[in-house]
C-alpha cells in the first residue's frame, strides 16, 4: 500500500493506492480530505488517515508535502535568527537589490530583513572569488557572539561568508567551533544550502532556511513519531520544491527545499499522466482553497529555477530564495478568496482568503464575506449533495447575508455579484496563465490545459475559452492530484556550483572535472541514505550567457560525456537564447553555473485503468437543474456522478460532473469524453 498526503492552505489531502498481492497492479484508490490545522499540521494528516480508514501497518511507502515552511515565512512565524558574515558585509541583507520590481511605481517598499542589524555579526576573513585564502579566519569573537545570542534567546544562527560557494573551508571551521560553544542553537551555513554565487540571494536563502529550521525539525520529528506510533514502519519521504522526494533527514538539514513542495508534486503528477496519455505539452493549473498555481510543461519537461522569490509584487521587492524550484506562478485566487470593493467602488477577488476556518459563507461557520466558492454555489455550479464531498449542505442563508454588503456597494443583485466574482477570479487566473505562456513566447493554443486541485475543474472550461485552448484534461482524482503526484516522483537532489569560465576546448578538462566532483558528492550523499551508486541517474545542465551579460539561460546537456563537442553545447545555447529573447549574438559564450541532477528512481504505480461495466450514460445522471453559465446563458443542465462514468462515454455540454473532491463544469461550448484511465476530456465544439 502506498500513501501520499499534501497539506494545503485550506485542506489536507490523502491518496492511498492499494495493490493486488499476486499481480502487483493497483486494485483501488482511496482519497480523503480534511481541514488543514495550522496550529498543529500533523493533526490534519492524522484526520485524513482516519477518514480514509488507512491501516499504516500495511503501508510500505509514505510521501508527504507540506506548507509548513512557506507559511512560517509569509506569516513571520519563524524563530529569532542571527547571521554571521564576512567583515564589511553585515548590511548585505539591508542593502539587497536596488532595482524596483516596477520601474515607474513609486509606491515601492523595501521590506525589512528577517534578521535585524543588532543580530548580524562579522568575522574577519576573506576568500577570493577563486576560492583562495586572502585573509585567514579569525574566530576570537565567536564566544562573544554566542554569549550575546544566548542572552537574546536566539534559536538559529545562519553563517554566510563571501565566496564560500567557491571554498567553504572557513564556514566549516566556524560551524565546528560554534557547535563546541553551544549545542542548543541550530546552525546552518550557506554551503549547505547553495553553492551558487550572488551574495545577497545566497545570504537571504541561508537566513530563511535558518529562520524555519527549528520549526521544520520539530514538525518533521513530531510527524515521524506520530506516524510510527500509528504503525508506519519506514520513515516518510518528503516532497521538495524541485519536484522530487527525499529522505526526511535530508530536509531536516536544509528545510528551505520544501518551500513549494505541494505545488511541485501536482506538476510532476501531471507530467507523469501526460506521458501515459501522450500529452507532453501541457499548461497545468492547480486551484486550491487559497491560491492558484500554474506551470508550463514542454515536451514532458518543466523548467527548474533558482530565481525564486516570496512576497514579490509590483510594490514589494520580496525575499529571494536560491534553491531549485519549479518555474511556477502562484496567485492569491482560490475557492476561499474573498470578494471586496475598494475605495473607488471597484470589486476585487483575493488575495485574502477565508481559509478553512471560518471558510466561505456557505460553510456556515461564521464567514461573513462572499468568496469564489459561494459564487459557484449561487450560479448553481456546485450541487448541494456534493458540497465539501457531501459532508455538509451549503448554508444559503449565510450566503445571502454575506452578499448584502456587496449588493449595496455595487447596486447589483446577488446573481450579478456572483457572476462578477467568477469573471474577476477567471481574469486573475488568465493573467497568471499568460505569464507562463504568452509572456515567455509560447502560444497557449499549442497546449492542452490540465486542471487539478479542488477548484481547477470548476474554472478550466472558462479559462480555456479565454485562451483559445481546444482541450481541457481533468485527471481522475483531480481534487487530490497533488498528493497523487508524490507517488510519481523520484528521489531527487540538485547540485549547483558557480564557476565562471569561457567555453572553449581548453576548458573541457576543467568542466569534466567539476562535474565529476559534483557526481562523487552526490554518490556519497545517497550512500549515506543506503542507496547504491548504480541506482543513481544523473542529468547535466549548464547556465550559459554571452560575455558581458548579467543573467543566463539553462541548457540541458543531452548524453553528456567526455566526447560531447562543446560546439554543440554553444549551438544549443544560441537556440535557447533566441527562443527566450528573440535574438542571438556572435560573441563569446560563458559558463556560469554547473547544475547536476541526481535521481534514484522510485518504483511507481501504473495509472489504474477504468473498468467498462456496460452502463448507460443515463445511469450516471442524478439530477437536472438550472445552471447559470454567465454570458452563455442559463441552461437546464444534467448532473453526473463521475464514479458512474465509463471509458468511451460521450456527453454534450452543458453538463456538471460531480465527485467527492471537486466538480467539473462543462460549459455549453464543450463536449466531454472519458478515456481508458477515467480522465475527463473537454473538447471545444467545432460549431457553436
Amino acid at each position: 500500500m502506498r500513501v501520499a498526503t499534501d497539506i494545503g492552505g485550506t485542506f489536507t489531502d490523502l491518496v492511498c493506492l492499494e495493490f493486488d498481492e499476486k499481480t502487483g497492479k493497483p486494485k483501488g484508490v482511496k482519497v480523503a480530505k480534511s481541514d488543514t490545522t495550522p496550529s498543529n499540521f500533523e493533526q490534519g494528516i492524522l484526520d485524513t488517515i482516519r477518514k480514509g480508514n488507512i491501516n499504516l501497518t500495511a503501508v510500505n511507502f509514505f510521501a508527504h508535502g507540506t506548507t509548513v515552511v512557506i507559511n512560517a515565512l509569509t506569516e513571520k512565524k519563524g524563530v529569532k535568527t542571527a547571521l554571521i558574515t564576512t567583515k564589511g558585509f553585515r548590511d548585505v541583507l539591508e542593502i539587497a537589490r536596488c532595482n524596483r520590481p516596477d520601474l515607474f511605481n513609486f509606491n515601492f517598499v523595501k521590506q525589512p530583513p528577517f534578521v535585524p542589524r543588532y543580530l548580524r555579526f562579522e568575522v574577519e576573513e576573506r576568500m577570493t572569488y577563486k576560492g583562495e585564502v586572502d585573509i585567514k579566519l579569525n574566530t576570537q569573537n565567536l564566544k562573544e557572539i554566542i554569549r550575546f545570542c544566548e542572552k537574546e534567546n536566539v534559536k538559529a544562527i545562519a553563517i554566510c561568508l563571501l565566496h564560500a560557494y567557491k571554498n567553504p573551508a572557513h564556514e566549516i571551521q566556524i560551524l565546528q567551533e560554534l557547535k563546541t560553544l553551544n549545542s542548543s542553537i541550530e546552525l546552518i551555513s550557506s554551503h549547505q544550502v547553495t553553492r551558487e554565487w550572488r551574495e545577497y540571494e545566497r545570504t537571504s536563502t541561508t537566513v530563511l532556511s535558518g529562520y524555519v529550521l527549528p520549526i521544520a525539525k520539530r514538525y518533521l520529528n513530531n510527524l515521524e513519531e506520530k506516524l510510527h506510533d500509528k504503525g508506519l514502519k519506514d520513515a516518510p519521504y518528503i516532497m521538495q520544491s524541485n519536484g522530487g522526494i527525499t529522505t526526511i533527514n535530508d530536509v531536516k538539514s536544509n528545510p528551505i527545499t520544501m518551500v513549494e513542495s505541494g505545488p511541485a508534486s501536482g506538476i510532476f503528477g501531471a507530467i507523469a499522466l501526460g506521458k501515459v496519455i501522450n500529452k507532453k505539452d501541457l499548461i497545468v493549473l492547480d486551484i486550491g482553497g487559497t491560491t492558484a498555481k500554474c506551470a508550463l510543461v514542454e515536451n514532458g519537461q518543466v523548467k527548474i529555477t533558482t530565481n525564486y522569490k516570496i512576497e514579490h509584487s509590483r510594490t514589494e521587492a520580496g525575499y529571494p530564495i536560491q534553491t531549485p524550484v519549479i518555474d511556477i506562478v502562484e496567485i492569491g485566487n482560490g475557492g476561499g478568496s474573498i470578494a471586496w470593493v475598494d475605495q473607488g467602488g471597484k470589486m476585487h477577488v483575493g488575495p485574502k482568503s477565508a481559509g478553512a476556518m471560518p471558510g466561505p459563507a456557505a460553510y456556515g461557520r461564521g464567514g461573513s464575506k462572499l468568496t469564489t466558492t459561494d459564487a459557484n454555489i449561487i450560479t448553481g455550479r456546485i450541487h448541494p449533495n456534493y458540497f465539501l464531498g457531501g459532508d455538509m449542505n451549503p448554508d444559503y442563508e449565510s450566503i445571502e447575508k454575506a452578499a448584502e454588503e456587496l449588493s449595496q456597494s455595487l447596486n447589483a443583485t446577488t446573481s450579478e455579484i456572483a457572476k462578477g466574482i467568477l469573471r474577476i477570479a477567471n481574469a486573475n487566473m488568465v493573467n497568471a496563465l499568460k505569464l507562463i505562456s504568452v509572456n515567455k513566447g509560447y502560444d497557449p493554443r499549442d497546449f492542452s490545459l490540465m486542471v487539478i486541485g479542488g477548484g481547477g475543474a470548476m474554472h478550466g472550461a472558462d479559462l480555456a475559452r479565454e485562451l483559445q485552448i481546444s482541450e481541457v484534461i481533468v485527471p481522475n482524482n483531480a481534487g487530490v492530484f497533488s498528493a497523487f503526484g508524490m507517488l510519481m516522483s523520484d528521489i531527487r537532489r540538485d547540485y549547483i556550483r558557480t564557476n565562471v569560465l569561457t567555453i572553449s576546448e581548453m576548458q573541457k578538462p576543467l568542466i569534466m572535472n567539476i562535474f565529476s566532483e559534483m557526481k562523487n558528492e552526490a554518490i556519497e550523499n545517497f550512500k549515506n541514505d543506503n542507496y547504491k551508486s548504480e541506482e543513481t541517474k544523473f542529468t547535466y545542465y549548464v547556465d550559459l550567457r554571452y560575455a558581458g551579460q548579467e543573467h543566463y539561460v539553462k541548457v540541458l546537456l543531452n548524453n553528456f560525456n567526455n566526447e560531447t563537442p562543446l560546439e554543440s553545447i554553444i549551438n544549443n545555447f544560441h537556440k535557447e537564447h533566441k527562443k527566450h529573447y528573440s535574438f542571438e549574438l556572435d560573441t563569446t559564450v560563458e559558463l556560469v553555473n554547473f547544475h547536476l541532477v541526481a535521481e534514484v528512481e522510485v518504483e511507481k504505480p501504473d495509472f489504474p485503468k477504468k473498468q467498462i461495466l456496460g452502463k448507460s450514460i443515463e445511469e450516471a445522471i442524478f439530477d437536472t437543474r438550472e445552471v447559470d453559465f454567465d454570458d452563455l446563458g442559463k441552461h437546464q443542465t444534467s448532473f453526473y456522478h463521475r464514479d458512474s462514468l465509463e471509458p468511451e462515454m460521450l456527453i454534450e455540454g452543458p453538463a456538471i460532473i460531480a465527485e467527492k473532491a471537486t466538480t467539473t463544469v462543462v460549459s455549453p461550448l464543450y463536449n466531454v469524453s472519458i478515456d481508458i484511465y477515467g480522465n475527463i476530456l473537454l473538447t471545444l465544439k467545432t460549431k457553436i
